[in-house]
């Protein structure tokens, strides 16, 4: 009798979507459990691969003699212990068959980056060369590196070789996840021994003296580190004698990487609720102590105390000895996040997000994997933290389209944070001011339960007064700034009162778009159908697409005239802008050009709370979250950015970011104001965000969708096919629909194909479908089988996309 693995391997393909069956080596036998990474051989060659042990089974002799192929054996084991636990593989079922990716895909995705596989080649002879070839080909070794020879330009003599079976071709397993280790020097002499130790020195032995000295200081207990060491002035070569002289000893240690040594953290005790917040509490921590995985919709009103909500029940989570989980939208979003929660809950907290290194990311995963931390905040892909003995998954602004993974496995961490909490028998809390309009749909069904926080926790704070300012007139007024004049007014004002405004841009760069005057031509990306956008700060012109690069013409490449002009109006232009109006002003610009070095986010933020800048630029990053009690004054200079998208959605996320927005003033005692400047001011979005109102948003909104046949109405499906050539993107999505047409019911409401609103991206044409619908049984087996059914032709450079309620429609 045999043990077998049931191995899936690291090959993302509809053939390969499955267990294989590998016989486990006896000296892995007892090493080997379901969860681990394994390496083993796949295919007819000499390929290795990582794979996932799923399963783990009895296999007799009897069987494997009676099968006819060769049984392959697992080769090595890549972890010590489970990187998976049998809940993370539950998960990965129900993410397989709710994103349509492949189950690989998604149990990838689960693990930090840096534990993902990575693999290297190696040509190796198979049979004896004539010497001078070895020599030239090989430097008279038995193998090399794919990319040496790839190098060396020697591929085509290699390929030639292999065809006579002279060499062939070695694939292996790398991982990344190495552990942080920390060098430690200790004395194994005592003070008398080393007294003796240093009479047999020879005369002008002057570092080994020093060191003698300083074992003899520091005494039998203590280590230091050999980094320490040598800032005191050690030598590495000072310390190897030493430890040849039996003075000292090296001792090695495991440690982790934290991205928050440099930071102090002054513990914090709960605060006094009001009515609303305890009654928020006690409902939550019902669910908690009854065990039941109920979802709540928290609906609180910007400053109304959401987060202390959160950190009341979890400090009752963690006194039950249970785990839990907080997900933000936004990594600036996490540093005043984390600040909370670490001043709170101290080195019981992990964090995870994106602007970690990868040793950090590994480093915060394994504290979490040893139980080491029970309470976890971070963005999206922190819903697959390694946590036992959940008790409650909480989700802040819950409305926020970044839960949504845009890349295979296009998952939504709402309905994964569910899936855990009903495995875990534990509720799930979805935060937010301006909840999804599918949230608050489920809420009015009770399908959710609602609760509602109606007024502002800092009793002295008010809800801050909004002003629209329509931007036509002040064009009619010959006002061509950026600024309207009522908020220059109001700028000036703060200024001159030493308080802080924030003012949101929806859009990077120095400007939209470049154009010549003479002939109209506007400045494309090569690789897209969209403009280049101008970025001062690099002088170049940049695709926010593909990330094409190019200098700013000083002549227009279609007439050669010199009348380029830049166009619209991003954040570096309205810096320069707001330093030419207010030059007394200290400005600090944040958005994805300025936050993309690590601690970037942290760095800004602290300053314009340590009020070393009066005005924060940004772009919608800015708008959520952030509490600064400094801040009376908030401009939003084009709320119309988002409403004019061709998207359903454009009107609520209008709303949203100006309410969200709006709530970053008057957080303190001192009362807020905004501005909102609008080419559109009698939009309902934009008039009931004025009027702080998101029942009547909600309600109007609704009736749109409903004529429309939208969510929360419909459920929708978004097909998505490219190709190098047009035509071929076209032709396939055509067959699709004809293939859903036959399939599908009368019900159910196609829109398309059609080209996507920027059709050319990367050089790949895009074409899609939406699927409307209500019900349709038979929708994921026609699903599955157009997959399937397009295998093939992914061969020859077609990609194909099944998104699942998508975001974005454009």
């Amino acid at each position: 009798m045999r043990k077998a693995a049931q191995v899936i391997v690291d090959v993302p393909t509809m053939q390969t979507d499955q267990p294989f069956t590998y016989l486990i080596p006896f000296n892995l036998e007892q090493q080997l459990t379901i969860g681990m990474r394994v390496e083993v051989p796949f295919g007819n060659g000499n390929r290795h691969l990582q794979g996932f042990v799923l399963a783990i089974d009895e296999v007799s002799d009897e069987v494997i003699a009676a099968q006819k192929f060769e049984w392959k054996e697992i080769l090595s084991v890549l972890d010590l212990k489970p990187v998976l636990n049998t809940e993370l593989l539950e998960l990965a079922d129900y993410m397989k068959e709710k994103t349509f990716a492949f189950k690989i895909t998604c149990l990838q995705t689960m693990l930090p980056s840096v534990m993902r596989a990575d693999y290297s080649k190696y040509i190796y002879l198979t049979d004896e060369l004539e010497e001078t070839m070895q020599d030239e080909l090989f430097y008279g070794l038995d193998e090399i590196a794919w990319e040496d020879a790839v190098a060396r330009n020697i591929l085509p003599q290699l390929l030639q070789l292999r065809k006579q079976q002279k060499v062939d071709i070695r694939y292996e397993v790398n991982t990344r996840n190495r552990v942080k280790i920390i060098r430690y020097v200790q004395a194994l002499k005592n003070v008398e021994q080393l007294e003796e130790a240093r009479m047999e020195l020879r005369k002008g032995s002057q570092k080994k003296e020093q060191l003698i000295n300083y074992l003899q200081q520091v005494g039998l207990e203590k280590m230091t580190t050999v980094k320490e060491m040598k800032e005191l002035g050690f030598s590495t070569a000072v310390l190897n004698d030493g430890a040849n002289r039996q003075w000292l000893t090296f001792i090695e240690a495991e440690a982790y990487r934290d991205p928050f040594a440099d930071h102090t953290f002054e513990k914090t005790t709960a605060l006094a609720l009001n009515d609303e917040q305890q009654n928020a509490v006690n409902n939550i921590l019902d669910s908690v102590n009854q065990a039941v995985s109920q979802t709540y919709l928290l609906e609180g009103i910007t400053g109304s105390g959401k987060t202390e909500v959160y950190l009341q029940v979890i400090a009752e989570v963690l006194n039950q000895g249970k785990t839990a989980m907080m997900l933000v939208p936004e990594i600036s979003l996490t540093p005043q996040m984390v600040h909370r929660f670490k001043s709170r809950f101290g080195e019981q907290v992990a964090v995870m997000h994106s602007a970690l290194s990868q040793g950090e990311k590994y480093d915060e995963w394994r504290k979490i994997e040893r139980g080491e931390a029970q309470v976890v905040v971070g963005v999206r892909s922190a819903i697959f933290s390694p946590l036992e003995n959940l008790g409650v998954v909480i989700i802040d602004e819950e409305h926020e389209a970044s839960y949504k993974q845009e890349e295979t496995p296009r998952y939504h961490a709402r309905d994964l944070a569910i899936w855990r909490a009903a495995y875990h028998n534990c509720p799930v809390v979805l935060g937010s001011a301006t909840p999804s309009l599918e949230t608050r749909a489920r809420a009015q069904k009770n399908v959710y339960k609602r609760l509602v926080l109606s007024k502002r926790a800092n009793q002295t704070a008010t809800l801050p007064t909004i002003d629209v300012v329509d931007m036509r007139e002040e064009i009619q007024n010959k006002n061509t700034s950026s600024f309207s004049i009522a908020l220059q007014e109001k700028i000036q004002d703060r200024l001159a009162k030493k308080e802080q405004s924030v003012l949101l841009l929806n859009r990077r760069g120095y400007s939209s778009f470049v154009m010549c005057r003479d002939c109209g031509y506007v400045l494309p990306c090569p690789n897209c159908d969209i403009s280049l956008t101008l970025h001062m700060d690099t002088k170049t012109m940049k695709c926010h697409y593909c990330g094409h690069e190019e200098r700013i013409p000083y002549h227009c490449p279609n007439c050669s005239g010199d009348k380029i002009r830049y166009y619209g109006t991003g954040t570096q232009k309205v810096e320069e802008e707001l330093k030419a109006l207010f030059p007394e002003s200290r400005v600090l610009r944040m958005d994805v050009d300025t936050t993309r070095r690590k601690g970037a986010h942290e760095k800004i933020l602290t300053a314009f709370g340590n009020h070393e800048a009066d005005i924060l630029l940004g772009t919608q990053m800015i708008a959520k979250g952030l509490d600064f009690p400094n801040v009376t004054l908030v401009g939003v200079l084009n709320a119309d950015t988002a409403l004019n998208l061709p998207d359903f959605r454009s009107s609520e996320r209008t709303f949203q970011l100006l309410t969200q927005v709006s709530g970053r003033a008057g957080r303190a005692e001192k009362p807020g104001e905004v501005i909102i400047q609008s080419f559109n001011p009698e939009h309902y979005a934009i008039q009931l965000a004025k009027a702080q109102d998101y029942e009547d948003f909600y309600q109007k909104e609704m009736y749109v969708r409903h004529r429309g046949d939208y969510p929360p109405f419909y459920f929708t499906v978004q097909i998505t096919a490219s190709h190098p050539e047009e035509n071929q993107a076209a032709k396939q999505m055509f067959e699709i629909v004809k293939e859903l047409k036959a399939g599908l019911s009368d019900q159910s409401i196609l829109l398309g194909p059609t080209p996507n609103a920027i059709m050319r991206v990367n050089n790949r044409y895009f074409y899609q479908v939406i699927i409307k619908y209500k019900n349709e049984p038979n929708l994921q087996n026609i699903l599955k089988k157009i997959l399937t059914d397009t295998q093939r032709a992914t061969a020859h450079g077609l990609k194909l996309s099944i998104d699942a309620e998508p975001m974005n429609f454009i």
